[in-house]
C-alpha cells in the first residue's frame, strides 16, 4: 500500500518531479478558478432578466477595483490555463517527446525533452499577462 505521508500538501511539493508538478497542481487551480468565474458570471448575467434597474444594481456592484483585480485574475487564468494545456495536448500527442529509443545511462526522460516547450509556453503566458496588465489597468 502506498504511504501518502505529505497529503494534501504533496500537490504543492515538487520534489524530484521538477517544475511540470507546479505547473499540474496551477493547471488545476486555475481550472477551478475559471469554473468558479462562470458560475458567478451566470449569476450576475440572470440580472439581466430582472430588467434594467436591476441589472444597472448590478453593474454597480461588479464595477469595484476588488472585481477589477478578479478580472485580471479571471485572465491570468485563462492564458495560464489555455497555454498550459496546449503544452498537456502536444505531449499526449507525442510531439516533442521525442521518438522512443533503447534507454542507455545516464537516462533521458522525456520531460527534459518537452522542457524547451514549456519555459516557451510559459514565456507566452507571461507576455499574455503582461499585455492583460496593459489592457485592464493602463489603457
Amino acid at each position: 500500500m502506498y504511504d501518502n505521508r505529505l497529503g494534501i500538501k504533496g500537490n504543492f511539493y515538487a520534489g524530484k518531479f521538477g517544475i511540470e508538478r507546479y505547473l499540474y497542481t496551477l493547471h488545476r487551480i486555475s481550472g477551478l478558478g475559471l469554473i468558479i468565474y462562470l458560475l458567478l458570471h451566470i449569476v450576475v448575467t440572470s440580472f439581466r432578466l430582472g430588467g434594467p434597474d436591476a441589472w444597472a444594481k448590478a453593474m454597480g456592484t461588479v464595477d469595484s477595483p476588488i472585481f477589477k483585480f478578479g478580472e485580471f485574475l479571471v485572465v491570468v487564468a485563462g492564458v495560464f490555463h489555455g497555454l498550459n494545456g496546449l503544452r498537456l495536448i502536444l505531449t499526449e500527442f507525442g510531439y516533442f517527446i521525442g521518438k522512443p529509443e533503447r534507454q542507455e545511462y545516464p537516462y533521458k526522460y522525456s520531460t527534459l525533452k518537452q522542457r524547451p516547450l514549456m519555459y516557451f509556453l510559459m514565456i507566452l503566458a507571461l507576455v499574455g499577462i503582461v499585455i492583460s496588465v496593459y489592457d485592464i489597468y493602463l489603457a
